[in-house]
């Protein structure tokens, strides 16, 4: 395509704009744009051996986003956003869980009508998956299968956890686990090659549709809106950095740049907050109060262990098993979740002082259904400076996440205790057994704890009239005609759950939105 004029302009190639490129180009009559601030993933093995992804934070392809200093959490805590096409599901471990249909169901009471359970049906879209259950697709793109229980460690968790109350489970399989333990699934082929939505999706199609056009090294400065509010296209920076060029999109510009980038476009877009767009000198054209609140996290804390026996050497991906428990009774969903990582992992504690192993594992308990919520604000009205983003992490006035977190960290402990765990712990190097009240395990948890890179809800949608939702239940902007988000920010809340394959899903779901308008 020689023009700078499509139908379909996608700002941002993550996991959603990947999914919404492939889908929307489907139709031969329509031309697609795809823009992406990094490097394509295509022959990259650091990218597509999954094995390899630790290597990936604090890399080329990360963005790496510094927090703004914590009231109650870890000022030193970095968030990792993929700066490559695929976006995060080309920079995660690809855990592969479906979205709980139970948090489907609290979208749509949440206002994001025609989001509840019945929308699964795309995720079977998504998947090519060969579990047991008629929910499942067979046919998708993304290939998701079982971990095979090779990790005689993991293998102790999982019977240890069981002794506990954690019954051993296999996810996936059609009910939600609300306390168990098991082997996780993840999007990867047996080749050991990662699936994300860029290498599934895109890869494919890359050379023989002629109505889609891939442009990597092309980082989005402005969502071009004309004087009656209507999206017409985007301004980026060039590849080669001498300048800017415009795209011009026929039908629908649509935002896929993730629950960071995506609040800050849109609010450097004149689209936001009317008294902080005034604060960096941008025009408001939209006040929209809700861009960039409800900032939704999974905090994380960590039990690490030294190993007493020699550790695995080869992993599919090294975070191979999840522990699912209720610290109530009656909930709907689990409120605490743990991933098992066969793993030394010390990036925040060793700067306190924590000793640290080469030959080691650890638990992580994290708050899946957490209350804290916080904000992503320009810091200026330059689009190449980072956003201010402030998880406010344990905040919540009730104390909920932190409750959560204490009961994460007695549990692991718990299960530690146990055979035929218990055989394989040499010692505990961090929180270590002089931490036991409450108050020197908070202590430890502000001090250290990471994040399991899940920012969300930052543009969320909701009912029409509720004025901090974004979006309405169609993934459309507010105030702006021919302007959809869907990406992790458009979430009300987030899945008790890692949530790449749910960002898939609404991406698959948004493409039907689009091709119905």
């Amino acid at each position: 395509m020689s023009d700078n004029t499509f139908d379909y302009v996608i700002a941002g190639g993550g996991t959603a704009g990947c999914v919404l490129a492939a889908r929307l180009s489907e139709d031969p009559s329509v031309t697609v744009c795809l823009l992406e601030a990094g490097p394509s993933d295509v022959g990259d093995a650091n990218i597509l051996v999954l094995s390899e992804w630790m290597h990936l934070l604090d890399s080329g392809y990360d963005w790496d986003y510094p927090i703004e200093p914590q009231e109650r959490g870890n000022s030193f805590m970095r968030h990792a956003r993929a700066k490559v096409l695929g976006g995060c599901s080309s920079h995660n471990s690809c855990i592969a869980f479906w979205p709980p249909a139970e948090g489907l169901d609290e979208w749509e009471a949440m206002g994001a009508t025609g989001w509840g359970a019945d929308t699964l049906r795309y995720t079977a879209r998504v998947e090519n998956n060969d579990a047991p259950g008629e929910q499942h697709g067979h046919t998708g793109p993304v290939r998701i299968r079982d971990v095979p229980p090779d990790d005689p460690c993991g293998q102790a968790v999982i019977d240890a956890a069981a002794k506990v109350g954690l019954p051993t489970v296999q996810f996936n399989r059609g009910e939600t686990v609300r306390n168990g333990a098991g082997w996780f699934q993840i999007n990867c082929a047996e080749d050991g090659s990662r699936q994300s939505t860029s290498h599934a999706y895109l890869h494919p199609i890359l050379d023989t549709r002629a109505n889609l056009e891939v442009r990597t090294g092309c980082w989005v400065s402005e969502i071009l809106i004309d004087d009656s509010l209507t999206a017409t296209g985007v301004r980026y920076q060039r590849p080669d950095l001498t300048g800017y060029d415009e795209v011009t999109a026929r039908r629908e510009v649509v935002v896929t740049a993730g629950a960071i980038d995506t609040p800050k476009l849109l609010m450097l877009s004149g689209i936001g907050p009317a008294d902080h767009l005034r604060e960096n000198g941008i025009s408001v054209r939209v006040d929209a109060p809700g861009v960039g609140e409800n900032l939704d996290d999974h905090v994380e804390g960590l039990v690490f262990f030294e190993a007493s026996k020699p550790m695995v050497t080869t992993s599919t991906q090294w975070w191979e098993i999840g522990l699912f428990a209720t610290t109530e009774e009656g909930l709907a969903l689990p409120d605490l979740m743990m991933h098992y990582g066969s793993v030394p992992f010390d990036m925040n504690t060793l700067r306190w002082g924590y000793p640290t192993t080469d030959n080691g594992f650890c638990l992580t308990p994290n708050v899946t259904q957490g209350r804290s919520r916080g904000t992503v604000r320009l810091r200026s009205r330059d689009f190449r400076d980072r956003a201010k983003v402030d998880p406010r992490y344990f905040t919540d006035a009730e104390g909920h996440d932190e409750r959560v977190m204490i009961a994460g960290i007695r549990l692991a402990r718990k299960i530690a205790e146990q055979e035929p765990l218990r055989s394989w712990i040499a010692r505990e190097l961090a929180p270590g057994p002089d931490a036991t009240t409450d108050e020197q395990l908070l202590d430890y948890i502000h001090k250290t704890h990471n994040t399991v890179y899940h920012p969300a809800g930052t543009a969320r949608m909701g009912a029409v009239d509720d004025p901090m939702a974004v979006l309405d239940p169609e993934l459309r902007v507010k105030g702006v005609t021919k302007l959809r988000v869907v990406d992790a920010s458009a979430m009300p809340k987030l899945p008790a759950i890692n949530p790449n394959i749910t960002v898939m899903t609404m991406a698959e779901k948004c493409a039907d939105l689009i091709r119905g308008a």
